[in-house]
This record gives C-alpha cells, structure tokens and sequence, in this order.
C-alpha cells in the first residue's frame, strides 16, 4: 500500500463554480495507477457527487463533515440525525422563516421556497470563493448545489446534516442554543462569511473519519496526506502525517498547514502531488 490521501471537494478537486480542472483527474488517476489510495472527504452528501466527480475515480467516500464513511462500496460507518430532532429542526427552521435543505445520501430535500431565497446567497458564496459576476450571473441554486429535490417529504430519517440559510448570526447562535445534541456550524464565502448555518450529528468531524478508515485498513497516520481549503477541514490536516492547504484557502488552514499549494484554479491539487512525489 502507497499514500492514503484524502481530498476535499469544493475548492479541492472543483472552483467554486464547480469546474474540475483536468489536471486534477490526471492528479487523482496517476496517483492511483502508483498505488495510492484516494478518497474524498467533504461535507457533501452523496446524493451531492455527480458523475463528473465520481467517474474522476475514487477508492472511497467521507461524506457529511465525517459522518458517513465508506471504502470501495462497502459502507463502514453511517450516522444519522435522529428523527424525531430532525423532525423539530425542520419545524423550528419553518417556524423562523428559514429557508433549507435537508442533506442525505438520497437526495437535498429542499424546502418551499429555497430556491428562490437561495440564489443571492449562493451568488455571493461564489463570489467570495473566487468566481467571477459572468459566472455566477445565472447561477441557480441547481447549479451550485447537485442533488436538490423539491416538494420531497421533509420529516426523514435518513439525514446527514441540515443547512439553511442564515437571516443574521443569531440564527446559529440560536441554533445551537436550541440543538444542543446536534453540532451546529456555519459556512459561507470570503472569510468563511456565515451564509449559511448547519446541523449535522455530534462529535463527528473528518478527522474521526480518517481514523475509521485506517482502523478498517489497518494503515498507518504517517501514510496519510490531506488536502483541503476551508476551516471545516483543519481537523483532517491535523490528523494526517501531512496537511496541505489549497492557495484559496482561508486563512485559518493555510496558518495550520504544513505545506501551501496553489489555487484550485491554477492547478494547485496537481501541483501538490507532484511536489509529494504521487506521480
């Protein structure tokens, strides 16, 4: 066994306008043609990983910020928000006026009126993770988020995390306030700007995740590379061997990180693995 690396997807492996530039798929292939394992470690759900990024070719999945995990088909750990919290955070957030999406490996179950009340936001998170006005001129939630599903049923069991859309801070604040068995968080653009808020399971992070997976492989930490850009991220560069920022990273990870690579859009991903001999 090689290098068992673990990638981040957005501004990893894909800009913020969820272009993969080809010298990622060269990066990811080659490495595994040299007998490197590849895994991807984001917070999407399944349901959220087009074929695009699938048919790149992976060796495993950590979906939902950690918890679910699974290596070649086999899944080796899933953990779910339980129903009836899930069932009073979608009445909470309907009763708030927050927009949301439900995140599972089935689907990102959208509320009512998501769609609409998504778009300037998700413009402004493009925005400030590089993209361009042309760019993003257009963009519909659709676009920057695979998987929504409208008019789905909305009280699950099978959900990873949840997101909405913040009105101000104290709609997280109060979230966790509210949530205290969920880990709430939040997420957005330039700064990691609090856009968004979430609710995903408790105690689970992608740093527990890569220890699943090499319990599972009976591998070695100082096999381990991790690849990331975002604050989210911090505990997997801290549990790998060696922790490589994006150059469009914020500016928690890139002061954590023991290597720097280029911007997602300048070949950074590839210029890393080079660097670390992967190819």
């Amino acid at each position: 066994m090689g290098k068992i690396i673990f990638l981040d997807v957005d501004g990893t492996i894909v800009d913020y306008d969820n272009h993969i530039p080809d010298s990622a798929k060269v990066a990811i292939r080659k490495a595994r043609e040299n007998g490197h394992l590849v895994y991807v470690c984001t917070g999407r759900s399944k349901a959220e990983m087009p074929e695009e990024i699938w048919n790149i070719g992976f060796d495993g999945m950590i979906g939902g910020n950690g918890s679910y995990v699974e290596h070649q088909g086999k899944v080796l750990m899933h953990q779910l928000i339980p129903f009836e919290i899930a069932k009073q955070v979608v009445d909470w957030l309907e009763a708030r006026g927050l927009e949301f999406y439900l995140e599972s490996n089935n689907g990102l179950f959208a509320s009512r009126n998501f769609r609409d009340a998504a778009r300037p936001i998700l413009r402004t998170y493009a925005l400030g993770k590089g993209a361009s006005e042309d760019q993003v001129s257009n963009m519909e939630a659709e676009d920057a988020l695979h998987g929504l599903i409208y008019g789905g049923e909305l009280y699950r069991d099978d959900l990873n995390k949840i997101s909405f859309i913040l009105h101000s801070y104290r709609d997280h604040l109060d979230s966790q306030k509210a949530f205290p068995d969920l880990k709430a968080g939040t997420w957005g653009g330039r700064g990691e700007a609090a856009l968004f808020g979430d609710l995903g399971v408790k105690d689970i992070n992608k740093a527990h995740a890569v220890d699943v997976i090499l319990q599972y492989l009976g591998a070695s930490r100082s096999d381990t590379i991790a690849l990331g850009d975002a604050k989210v991220d911090i505990p997997m560069l801290q549990a790998c061997q060696i922790g490589v920022a994006m150059g469009n990273g914020g500016v928690e990870i890139l002061a954590i990180a023991d290597m720097v690579t280029d911007d997602v859009r300048q070949d950074g991903l590839y210029k890393a693995f080079e660097k670390l001999d992967l190819l």
